[in-house]
């Protein structure tokens, strides 16, 4: 098999994130769930951005901050996503591109605008993020080059796209050019709310053989098996994927492979800025090393490295010298 000349194409939603820190009370006021994701419409962002505070305009999206990650640490990176010909889609383009990931996905034509995600900040950390998907919610299948998802090793899929149906066919028709190529199909569940709407076909996709990396955090493995606790959701997903990866915020990840089981504690941080983007990261750090075909712990290390930089400060993106920090805390 010739050797790809990507280690990881993502597809994803593209999307500009605007942050703004916010206490308690300003969640309970506009009827906001604390730490979750919520999809709203053109005229709930609007009503929504009017009352926040002042904001910093970061590009992001789940899978493409993924990227961002896996290009900080040097792997070859490409991304599919979805942006209209319009300002924030200028940004979005530029941002990925400046990152030295490959993006050639054709801007859409009038309405919607380009996606953008409200994300508040409480000052413990955790991030409420409300989303207007716009223009990303309509990615096509047209958009999916088959050459593309042959030269790259892993075939990365963000959760979050599978709820609109333009995107899902989109995803549907990669994952099958990826089947046919030979590549390894990751894939992360990015939410609870949408194993409620689409658990039965992650469960179907698991099931048939089409995942070969999964990630979830700790409630996701829980909705999506209906166990009572992680040993339980492990239980009955291990032995159904190739590799399985749980993260379980402070307490660090748990990965598995065939008869191999290994964990991670969390790497530690003087304080927690913001956890937009852990998971995005930690997904970057473990896949670096997959694809080099690292230690099933060392993958582990590697992606709890990368979410602890990206918790330490605003942003769903890394801030310091990824490569620089992982020499230094591995050696």
């Amino acid at each position: 098999m010739t050797e790809p000349r990507f280690d990881v194409l993502a597809i994803g939603n593209a999307i500009v994130d605007v942050i703004s820190t916010c206490d308690d009370a300003f969640l309970a006021e506009n009827a906001l769930e604390k730490g979750a994701m919520t999809l709203v419409d053109t005229e709930q962002a609007e009503a929504l951005y009017a009352k926040m505070g002042p904001g910093r305009e970061i590009s992001g999206g789940s899978a493409s901050n993924t990227c961002a990650s896996l290009a900080a640490l040097g792997s070859r990176c490409a991304f599919i996503g979805q942006v209209a010909n319009d300002q924030l889609g200028s940004v979005f383009a530029h941002d990925i591109r400046a990152a030295g990931i490959h993006y050639a996905t054709v801007a859409r034509e009038g309405e919607p605008p380009s996606a953008r995600c409200l994300i508040l900040v409480t000052p413990d950390g955790q991030r409420t993020m409300n989303t207007f998907l716009g223009a990303s919610q309509y990615l096509s299948a047209t958009s999916i080059d088959p050459a593309l998802v042959a030269d790259a090793k892993v075939l990365y899929l963000e959760g979050y796209l599978w709820d609109p149906d333009e995107p899902r066919t989109a995803m549907q028709g990669a994952i099958e050019c990826c089947r046919e190529a030979g590549r390894e199909v990751a894939f992360t569940l990015s939410d609870s709310f949408l194993l409620h709407r689409h658990g039965d076909d992650f469960r179907a996709l698991i099931e048939g053989g089409q995942i070969d990396i999964l990630f979830a955090n700790e409630d996701e493995a829980l909705a999506l098996t209906g166990a009572e606790d992680v040993e339980g959701a492990i239980e009955w997903l291990a032995p159904k994927l190739p590799v399985l990866v749980v993260t379980r915020s402070e307490k660090g990840a748990i990965a598995v492979r065939g008869d191999e089981r290994v964990e991670v504690e969390a790497q530690p941080v003087e304080k927690v800025i913001d956890t937009t983007g852990a998971g995005d990261s930690f997904a970057a750090g473990f896949l670096h090393g997959h694809v080099q075909g690292k230690p099933l712990k060392e993958c582990l290390t590697l992606g709890a490295i990368a979410a602890a930089e990206v918790i330490s400060h605003y942003g769903a993106r890394p801030e310091a010298n990824l490569s620089d920090l992982v020499r230094e805390k591995m050696g």
